[in-house]
C-alpha cells in the first residue's frame, strides 16, 4: 500500500464520518480549531487577491488644437476656443490599512465641459464629498443693432456682435454619517448661471433680442436613512433658493420685460418600504411650499408692489406588490398631489381685442389636484412566456380652466417570450382616452377663445399604440436589439385645434465581436411625427388647415481594432450620421401654401490610435470632425427687412476639426 500523510483536518472529517457522535458531545470541526502545525503553507497563493492599498487608478493630461469657425461646433468638440486647448482627467483611489479611503475623478476639466469628484473618509463610517461641474452650451453668434447696458437696450446704427450662449459652473460640498442602522447626509451647492439667451419684445412691434442671463441657485439638502432587516424609511428635507442678478429690461425710456423674480422652494418628504413574506409595501407623503415676493415694475393699472407669490404643495403614494403565487404578482398604487395656490389677487384693467374697454377683472389663482390609479397583474403561463396586464387612470381637476376635470384611461398589456434560445420577444399594446367635465363651462375663460377650440391636452382623444422588443443573440460574436412603435391620437370632438396625430418609429442596434482583436457595432433609429390642425381666422368655424410632417435619423457605425504591434497599439473610427426634417403645409379656401422645410443634419466622425508605451504609461491620438448644416426660413439678416430689429441669420453651415494627443499614467 502507498503511504501517505494525514494533517489532523483530514482525519477529523475521517472520523467524523465513521463514527456515532453523541448530540450533546458534538465535536466542533472549526477551521479555526484545525491544529495546521504540520501543514506546509510556502506554496499557498490567492490568484485573485490584490492588495488594494495604497494609491491605484491613473492620471491623465490632453492636449490639442481645434479648428472651428463657428461657436456650435463646442457642443460636440467640447471646447469653441479656436486654437490650443487643454485639460486634465483623473481616477485615482487610495486606501490604507485601517479602512480609511479616498477618490478623486476629473474629466476634461480646462475644457469648457467638465467636472470633478473628490471624497474621503471610511464609507461605513463618515465620508465627505467635494462636486465641480463646468457645463457650457451654444446656440450661435448673434448680430443685433441693440446694445445693452444694464439693462437698457439702446438702438444704433453699429452692429453689436455677442455669442447667444449659456455657461453653467456648480460646485457642491456633502457629508455622510452611517451608524449602525441609519445613515445621515447633509450637502449644500451652488450653481451660477451666466451669458446670453435669445427671447423677443414688443415695443410695439416685436423685435428679436440676446436677453442677458446672470444669476444663481442655492440647494439644502439633509435627512437620514434607517433600515431593518425587513424595512427602510427616510426622511428629507431640500431647500432650493434662486437669485437672479439680471436687470428688467426697458427700450425708449419704457419697461418691456421684466427680468425672472428671485423665488425659494422647500421641501420635506418622507418615505419608506416594508416587506411582509412576498409582500412589498412602500409610502411616500411630501409637503413642500414655493414663495416668490419679488418687486414688479410700476406701470399705470398696476395694483401691487410685489407679487406675494405662495403655492404649497401636497403629494402622498401608496404602493402595495404581491407574490401570490410561483406564477401570479399582483400590484396597485395610488398617487395624489395637490397645487394650492396662495398668491395675492388684485384687479387690473382689462385690455380687449377691440381695445381698452375700461373694464378691471381680478386675476386668478388656479389650484391643480391629481389622483392616479393604477392596477397591473404578471402571470407565468409557462416556462420563458409571461403576460402583464394593466389599468391606469389619472383625473385632474383644475380651477379656472378651460376644462375644471378631465380624467384619462390607459388599458395596456405586455407579452414577453424567453422560451427559444437565443430569442427575447416583448409585445406591448395600449388603449387610452381621455374625458372629462364640459368644456369652456368657465366664466374666466369662455369668453376669451373661440368656443370650438380645444387645447390638445384638455381636449377628449383616443390612443392606440403597439410597441415591439426583439433581442436575438445568433451566436456568441452577435447580438441585435430591435425596437419598433406605432401610436396614433385621434381628437374626434375637436373643430378647431389639433383633430390627429400619428407617431411612429424604430431603433436597431447590432453589435459584433468579429475575432479577438475586432470588435463593431452599427446602430439605426428612424421617427416620423405627422399631425393635422384646424383653425380659424374669422373667430367662428375652421377655414384653414395644417399638416405637419417631421422626420428624424439617426445612423451610426464603429470599429475597434487592438492587437498591433505585440498587443500595444489599438485603433478604431467612429461616425455618426443625424439629419431631421420638418414641413408644413396649410391649406385655405382651396389654396395650399408650403412654409418649406425646416432642416438640419450634422456627420461627425472620430478616428483613434491608443499605443500602451508600456504596463504604466500610454498614449492616445484622437481625431474628431463635424460637419454641420440648419436652415430655419425665420431666422433673417440684421439688414434685410427695413425697420426690422432681430439677432442676423443665426442659421448654421460649418465644418470642425480637432485633433487631441492624451497621455495616461496609470498608479499601481
Amino acid at each position: 500500500m502507498k503511504s501517505f500523510k494525514m494533517n489532523m483536518v483530514t482525519f477529523a472529517m475521517t472520523l467524523a464520518a465513521s463514527t456515532a457522535v453523541s448530540p450533546v458531545m458534538a465535536a466542533n470541526f472549526g477551521v479555526n480549531l484545525a491544529n495546521t502545525t504540520k501543514v506546509n503553507t510556502d506554496q499557498f497563493t490567492c490568484q485573485r487577491c490584490t492588495n488594494n492599498n495604497g494609491y491605484q487608478g491613473q492620471l491623465g493630461a490632453h492636449i490639442g488644437i481645434n479648428d472651428v469657425d463657428d461657436i456650435h461646433a463646442g457642443n460636440t468638440l467640447g471646447s469653441a476656443t479656436d486654437g490650443v486647448i487643454t485639460a486634465v482627467s483623473s481616477d485615482v483611489q487610495y486606501q490604507d490599512e485601517s479602512g480609511y479611503q479616498a477618490n478623486i475623478q476629473a474629466h476634461q476639466l480646462g475644457l469648457d465641459n467638465g467636472f470633478a469628484h473628490l471624497s474621503a473618509g471610511r464609507s461605513n463610517a463618515h465620508m465627505i464629498h467635494f462636486d465641480y461641474s463646468a457645463i457650457k452650451t451654444y446656440q450661435a453668434q448673434a448680430q443685433s443693432h441693440l446694445w445693452h447696458n444694464n439693462g437698457v437696450l439702446t438702438p444704433a446704427d453699429t452692429t453689436n456682435q455677442f455669442d447667444l450662449a449659456l455657461q453653467r459652473e456648480k460646485i457642491g460640498l456633502g457629508f455622510d454619517y452611517t451608524h449602525d442602522l441609519y445613515n445621515a447626509f447633509v450637502s449644500y451647492s451652488q450653481e451660477s448661471k451666466t451669458g446670453f439667451k435669445s427671447s423677443s419684445i414688443t415695443a410695439p412691434t416685436p423685435i428679436n433680442i440676446g436677453a442677458p442671463v446672470d444669476a444663481k441657485t442655492k440647494q439644502f439638502d439633509a435627512g437620514v436613512n434607517m433600515s431593518g432587516d425587513n424595512w427602510m424609511a427616510q426622511l428629507s428635507y431640500l431647500g432650493s433658493f434662486y437669485e437672479n442678478d439680471a436687470n428688467d429690461l426697458s427700450y425708449n425710456s419704457a419697461p418691456v420685460q421684466a427680468a425672472t423674480p428671485d423665488n425659494q422652494a422647500h421641501r420635506v418628504s418622507l418615505s419608506g418600504q416594508y416587506q411582509l413574506n412576498r409582500t412589498i409595501m412602500s409610502g411616500r407623503f411630501i409637503t413642500g411650499r414655493m414663495i416668490q415676493d419679488d418687486n414688479l415694475i410700476q406701470i399705470n393699472g398696476n395694483p401691487l408692489q410685489n407679487w406675494d407669490g405662495q403655492i404649497d404643495t401636497l403629494d402622498g403614494r401608496i404602493a402595495v406588490s404581491s407574490m401570490l403565487t410561483n406564477r401570479l404578482r399582483l400590484a396597485g398604487s395610488i398617487d395624489y398631489s395637490k397645487r394650492d395656490n396662495q398668491s395675492s389677487t388684485a384687479e387690473f384693467l382689462q385690455y380687449d381685442f377691440n381695445g381698452l374697454n375700461g373694464a378691471f377683472k381680478e386675476n386668478t389663482t388656479q389650484d391643480i389636484t391629481r389622483h392616479t390609479y393604477k392596477v397591473n397583474g404578471s402571470y407565468r403561463i409557462a416556462s420563458g412566456y409571461r403576460v402583464q396586464a394593466g389599468f391606469d387612470r389619472k383625473e385632474v381637476e383644475r380651477t379656472y380652466s378651460d376644462r375644471e376635470q378631465t380624467h384619462d384611461d390607459s388599458l395596456w398589456m405586455k407579452f414577453n417570450v424567453r422560451a427559444f434560445d437565443g430569442f427575447n420577444i416583448n409585445l406591448k399594446a395600449e388603449h387610452a382616452n381621455r374625458s372629462g367635465s364640459e368644456y369652456q363651462a368657465n366664466q374666466y375663460t369662455s369668453s376669451e377663445n373661440n368656443p370650438l377650440l380645444r387645447k390638445y391636452y384638455l381636449a377628449d382623444r383616443s390612443r392606440n399604440g403597439v410597441e415591439l422588443r426583439l433581442n436575438h443573440t445568433p451566436n456568441a460574436w452577435v447580438s441585435v436589439d430591435l425596437t419598433t412603435r406605432y401610436a396614433k391620437d385621434d381628437y374626434s370632438k375637436t373643430e378647431i385645434g389639433l383633430t390627429e396625430s400619428e407617431d411612429y418609429g424604430y431603433d436597431m442596434n447590432v453589435n459584433l465581436a468579429m475575432s479577438k482583436h475586432v470588435n463593431g457595432y452599427v446602430f439605426a433609429g428612424q421617427q416620423w411625427i405627422n399631425s393635422n390642425q384646424a383653425g380659424s381666422q374669422s373667430y367662428t368655424s375652421a377655414d384653414w388647415q395644417a399638416d405637419i410632417e417631421d422626420e428624424f435619423i439617426n445612423l451610426g457605425t464603429g470599429v475597434s481594432y487592438s492587437g498591433l504591434m505585440q498587443d500595444q497599439l489599438t485603433v478604431g473610427l467612429d461616425y455618426l450620421f443625424s439629419n431631421s426634417i420638418s414641413d408644413t403645409l396649410t391649406t385655405a379656401t382651396g389654396d395650399s401654401n408650403s412654409f418649406g422645410d425646416d432642416y438640419s443634419y450634422t456627420h461627425s466622425a472620430t478616428a483613434y490610435a491608443n499605443y500602451d508605451v508600456s504596463q504604466d504609461m500610454a498614449v492616445k491620438l484622437t481625431y474628431r470632425y463635424e460637419r454641420y448644416f440648419d436652415t430655419d426660413a425665420a431666422q433673417v439678416g440684421v439688414n434685410d427687412i427695413p425697420g426690422m430689429i432681430t439677432l442676423g441669420d443665426i442659421n448654421h453651415d460649418y465644418n470642425a476639426h480637432q485633433v487631441m494627443l492624451s497621455f495616461t499614467y496609470k498608479l499601481r
